[in-house]
């Protein structure tokens, strides 16, 4: 008997969008150098009415800032790069950390979404925008949509991703650099997990000698 796909507990007709508008002054403020900002923008649960719905298109760098709270702008395929230095980054998958993307066949600028749950060792779901087409319709949310580590060695380099139209796992294998973790970097830390180190050796040890 075939087993039902998990399917996504929900999409863009459930979450709200509220704005939340800070000083203009806050772009230039001089901020501590491991202090972590607050979201821009906040989505909240809220069932039925309000005039602040989620817009018609939204692109997958802002939700999932705004879910993570991991204060990054500029394509997704700059977050990783981004990171360095700033926020945690690894190869093991944790709730609330930012899994990116790397830029594969049509998706030139990369893709980013939050992790909202670990289901085992190799199975996660994740919270994004701009994924499936939904309704005709590109620029949708999808919460708590099944992905998949369909890496060689365990170590999440390569996933699967929950396609609506599919009603399934996509077809295609992923590359993925790695996850960003909603924390600080340590001073005089490179930034990586053990895992993250030994992905990319020489980048640490770079790291490492120039935080010195």
């Amino acid at each position: 008997m075939m087993q039902k796909p998990f399917t996504s507990a929900r999409h863009t007709s459930r979450p709200l969008l509220r704005a939340v508008l800070w000083p203009l002054a806050i772009g230039c403020a001089s901020l501590a150098p491991q202090a972590i900002a607050r979201p821009a923008i906040e989505f909240v649960d809220v069932r039925g009415g309000g005039s602040t719905a989620l817009p018609t298109y939204l692109q997958c760098v802002p939700y999932a800032r705004a879910v993570s709270g991991i204060q990054l702008f500029g394509d997704a395929r700059s977050w990783w790069s981004q990171a360095e230095g700033r926020y945690a980054r690894g190869t093991t998958p944790r709730v609330g950390a930012v899994m990116t993307f790397k830029p594969h066949g049509n998706m030139v600028l990369g893709h980013v979404a939050a992790v909202s749950k670990i289901i085992d060792a190799r199975t996660v779901l994740l919270r994004h925008a701009n994924w499936s087409p939904i309704g005709g319709q590109r620029g949708q949310v999808e919460d708590n949509v099944r992905a998949v580590d369909v890496s060689p060695n365990n170590d999440w380099s390569s996933v699967r991703v929950w396609f609506a139209p599919k009603a399934g796992l996509g077809s295609t294998a992923w590359p993925v650099q790695g996850f960003i973790y909603n924390r600080p970097v340590p001073a005089g830390s490179h930034g990586l997990t053990r895992k993250g180190w030994q992905a990319d050796p020489i980048g640490a040890i770079i790291a490492a000698f120039v935080g010195r």
